[in-house]
């Protein structure tokens, strides 16, 4: 899932100097799980809100509710209306779903509450890590479930680098060497001798590299001419 966290109060506080009828806008999907942008979240930061302003002695009107997902044209289109009598809104979404707030709805003034992270899971309570950067290729099945393109601070495909040292990365002796992990998993499967097997420099033009991407499902796709 996507892994995001609130921005610091004053920051936000300083975005909304201008306005005084706020929405804080939470999501009710991975923002959620990770506890940064869900209902409770949501009004929890407009009671903050309120009561900054209210130290200021300004007025201020803030409104708390959450939709679905803020990703989706149909889950926007059902608060459109509710959105525009706000002079702004707090989206407590991942950057995607800022982004699409304000391309269903261009009037729209559209303020990112948190900043997006990573692609990751929750390792215990309260602790996510990262395990994908989205490269457009996935290699798993070359390292048994263990990504050197994410895990990797180099990324390199033929590990690993000289600069690990038992079984810890170059950066930090909290960081296990991902190539390290990747022997040991390929070891206990009995699959170590696939590591001979030198791959090529990786076709980046799958990821970021080869600009913004997009996914065409034609099996999918509702006929335009409908």
């Amino acid at each position: 899932m996507i892994i995001a966290e609130r921005k610091p109060l004053d920051q936000i506080m300083a975005m909304l100097e201008p306005f005084k009828r706020i929405c804080v806008l939470g999501c009710g999907t991975c923002v959620t799980v990770c506890m940064a942008g869900g209902q409770k979240e949501a009004e929890e930061l407009a009671a903050l809100i309120g009561i900054s302003r209210k130290k200021e002695k300004k007025d201020v009107e803030v409104t708390a509710f959450t939709i679905e997902r803020q990703c989706e044209f149909e889950f926007v289109d059902q608060v459109a209306q509710q959105l525009k009598d706000c002079d702004v809104v707090l989206s407590l979404a991942c950057g995607v779903g800022v982004q699409t707030l304000v391309e269903r709805i261009p009037a729209l003034r559209v303020l990112p509450g948190l900043n997006t992270k990573f692609m990751g899971y929750p390792v215990e309570q309260g602790v996510w890590v990262e395990r994908c950067l989205g490269c457009g290729d996935c290699i798993l099945h070359l390292t048994q479930g263990i990504c050197p393109i994410t895990r990797c601070a180099k990324s390199i495909l033929n590990g690993p680098c000289g600069g690990s040292s038992e079984g810890k990365c170059e950066l930090s002796r909290e960081i296990d060497c991902a190539w390290h992990l990747i022997h040991q998993r390929l070891t206990e499967l009995g699959r170590v001798g696939d590591l001979a097997v030198i791959q090529p420099p990786k076709d980046w033009s799958s990821a970021h590299h080869g600009g913004p991407r997009t996914i065409v499902r034609e099996d999918v796709r509702l006929d335009r001419r409908e």
